[in-house]
């Protein structure tokens, strides 16, 4: 076809027609007519051109019978690797494992075989907001090692994420869907939080779903929230908290001697946290301050602070903005990308 083309193209030239607008008919340009006649092959290689079948493709009447053998009684439930390998202990050969493959795309039918649900993949958690205090809450367990080594106490630990204050938590043994039910009753009637008012969100663990648990958030009118399975970046603000709590200075070095003196260094710790701890995902004031309301008056006389350095000094700043304090409205759990807005805005590091 490409001699063809050349060979009608020299004559409409000839002819006293224009290269390029006989190139045009033809549906070719003046460069493509160029490689044509600069290359050694004559087949059209430009993308989407008609190919010459190769003669090592399978045939209809091949691939009819590929099919056929898949959905065989025999094999309707098998995947090709198992059934290339059966053929030949037969003395039979009709193709490669990944022609196989392919002609079960082409039919539609590589989808899972066999009795066996296909994967299932979970999906994100929805996203939740929170705009105040005892909106959304997040809490988790950890470990803290005992004299006994391998034995570990069990912190429960439970996180407002919109103040980052720590609203809840208790040390037992073991872990129980009891010991959490009463963990958020407490924690609840602590906070006076109503019917419909929070969402209490945690991983997939058997305290975070067991009867008793679930009953209890029923009864409280607080909505359920989990992580998907394994997924630790669904429970982020309890997990970064986490990681404070063992990696601040004053974590023991030695293990707990007994849980008592695991209680006291836990209350110690979560009376640092919310009241003198500076948190830069709420602007470094303290969760107490933050739950309180008073973060709005206390970041407004920062920037006063600023602004007044500014003035003193305007060649330090030149055009520069002065260090942007202003209060974080909105903080989202598991957003999605639609609500991700700029870090000054909304802080999700915990």
């Amino acid at each position: 076809m490409k001699q063809m083309a050349i060979l009608l193209i020299d004559e409409a030239v000839a002819a006293g027609a224009r290269k390029h607008k006989a190139c045009a008919v033809l549906g070719i340009t003046d460069r493509t007519l160029r490689r044509w006649r600069g290359t050694d092959t004559l087949r059209d290689q430009r993308k989407g051109a008609a190919r010459k079948a190769s003669a090592q493709a399978l045939s209809e009447q091949e691939k009819m019978r590929i099919l056929a053998v898949c959905n065989s009684p025999e094999h309707q439930s098998l995947p090709p690797t198992q059934i290339v390998p059966r053929l030949a202990d037969q003395g039979i050969y009709l193709a490669s494992e990944s022609s196989f493959y392919r002609v079960l795309r082409e039919s539609a039918q590589a989808s899972h075989r066999g009795r066996a649900a296909a994967p299932h993949v979970p999906e994100k958690p929805r996203a939740w907001a929170a705009s105040a205090p005892g909106q959304v809450w997040s809490w988790d367990i950890t470990f803290l090692p005992a004299a006994v080594r391998g034995e570990f106490y069990r912190l429960y630990l439970v996180l407002d994420i919109f103040s980052r204050m720590i609203v809840g938590w208790e040390i037992y043994h073991n872990e129980s869907s009891a010991h959490a039910a009463a963990l958020i009753t407490k924690a609840c009637l602590r906070h006076r939080i109503r019917q419909d008012q929070l969402v209490l969100h945690s991983d997939n663990g058997s305290p975070m779903k067991g009867a008793t648990m679930l009953a209890t958030l029923q009864k409280l009118g607080v909505v359920p929230s989990f992580s998907r399975p394994a997924v630790s970046d669904d429970n982020p603000y309890s997990e970064a908290l986490f990681r404070t709590l063992k990696y601040t200075p004053a974590y023991p070095r030695r293990r707990f001697v007994d849980i008592d003196q695991a209680r006291v260094w836990v209350q110690r710790f979560v009376a640092w946290y919310n009241t003198e701890h500076r948190h830069s995902g709420i602007q470094f004031v303290t969760p107490a301050q933050r739950h309180a309301g008073l973060d709005r008056q206390i970041l407004a006389a920062r920037a006063a602070v600023y602004e007044a350095a500014k003035q003193a000094n305007p060649a330090r700043w030149r055009d520069r903005p002065v260090r942007n304090w202003a209060p974080v409205e909105t903080v989202w759990l598991n957003p999605e990308k639609m609500h991700q807005v700029l870090p000054e805005k909304t802080r999700l590091a915990a």
